[in-house]
């Protein structure tokens, strides 16, 4: 029986199994062999095989965003509408056979946007050359997932399915749990939380599962059975996704109104250009960027050229972007701040700027010798 074969037979018999107490450690082996079987079947092939063209391109720009999503469902006309790059758009399925990049330039930011050829149903397994599409989302900051609204919630729970089956975690944080593989004294389980999914008996039968006999574990959140096997296997990548409906103009209002309303979606025409402003705002956020702006003493600050940086950033990160020499020569920083920031911020609940950074500030290091954080005037 191949890995395919043995990965059906798995997902039968979970499907099949009712869940309860007393099932509930037979689901969790089944859930820990599904999980090592997946990981085979993503294994590359040692066999000799013909050299392909890949998918991949080099990653540029302040931030890497894939689209991913069916044949037909209006990627390659995003593409053209947001960048400069012309993706051969047609009435027909499977129109773009490789990744084809683009710039979106906003506020002062290069994202690179990655068309991906469309996927289809069973792309986790291969079908369709869906391993390196996958494969290139991996590598992405943002996924948006681009549906066609006209065919309901079908798609999106078919493409989460084939993104979960390969460790891509959408929308999710990584699970509290400390764990410690050791040379031995068996296992050594702890919780700072009441656990009501997964209990000492199970973690240990999924690690005998895997082989691992001598560990420690911790868990400081209340967990399920899957968490505790994405951080045994230590590969899975968790990511923002902004989930697009694009075609709104051919469903109603009312189901426009439905669509826009669910966690992380946005509803768009790129027949009709509608929504596209508002999508740019909500790619900037789920992006985390912020722009820093740099001045000479005695002069007004050049808004024409902005460093980008990611969410937490410090003024050691812009000591190395100016130049890598000049972090080891920085004495202090001073840090101006827009005022409509600073409220956001205190409107927040950030009391202290020191150790709630915002992506909104740069704080001084910690060996520098005074800040000076005034209102931007």
């Amino acid at each position: 029986m191949g890995i395919l074969e043995k990965i059906s037979e798995i997902e039968k018999e979970i499907a099949r199994t009712q869940k309860n107490k007393a099932t509930e450690y037979h689901l969790g082996l089944l859930k820990a062999k599904l999980a090592k079987y997946r990981a085979q079947l993503l294994e590359p092939s040692k066999s000799p095989a013909a050299k392909g063209e890949g998918f991949d391109v080099m990653k540029s720009g302040d931030a890497r965003v894939a689209l991913i999503g069916f044949p037909s469902v209006g990627k390659s006309t995003f593409l053209s509408l947001m960048t400069s790059t012309a993706s051969e758009a047609a009435s027909y399925e499977f129109t773009t056979l490789t990744c084809i990049p683009g710039v979106i330039e906003y506020k002062g930011a290069n994202i690179q946007l990655l068309d991906l050829p469309g996927i289809i149903e069973g792309a986790a397994q291969g079908k369709g050359r869906g391993r390196q599409v996958i494969a290139v989302a991996r590598t992405a900051d943002v996924v948006i997932m681009m549906l066609d609204a006209t065919k309901g919630e079908v798609q999106r729970a078919l493409l989460e399915k084939e993104l979960e089956s390969v460790g891509i975690r959408l929308n999710k944080s990584k699970p509290n749990i400390y764990f410690k593989p050791k040379k031995g004294g068996g296992i050594s389980f702890n919780s700072t939380v009441t656990l009501t999914q997964c209990s000492e008996k199970l973690v240990q039968l999924i690690l005998h599962e895997y082989k691992i006999f001598n560990a420690e574990v911790l868990f400081r959140e209340d967990c399920s059975p899957d968490e505790f096997i994405d951080v045994i296997v230590g590969n899975r990548v968790y990511m923002p996704c902004l989930y697009v409906y694009n075609k709104i103009d051919q469903i109603s209002m009312e189901e426009v109104d439905r669509l826009a309303r669910r966690p992380h979606s946005v509803v768009i025409s790129c027949g009709m250009k509608l929504n596209l402003d508002y999508l740019l705002e909500k790619l900037w956020e789920y992006l985390a960027l912020t722009c820093i702006y740099t001045k000479k003493r005695g002069q007004r600050p050049d808004f024409t050229d902005a460093i980008i940086l990611r969410k937490g950033a410090s003024v050691e990160h812009v000591c190395h972007r100016i130049h890598r020499s000049l972090a080891s020569q920085f004495k202090y920083a001073l840090v101006w701040v827009s005022a409509r920031q600073m409220l956001e911020s205190l409107s927040s609940g950030v009391s202290d700027w020191s150790s709630n950074p915002s992506p909104h500030f740069l704080l001084q290091r910690g060996q520098a010798q005074s800040t000076a954080l005034k209102e931007w005037a």
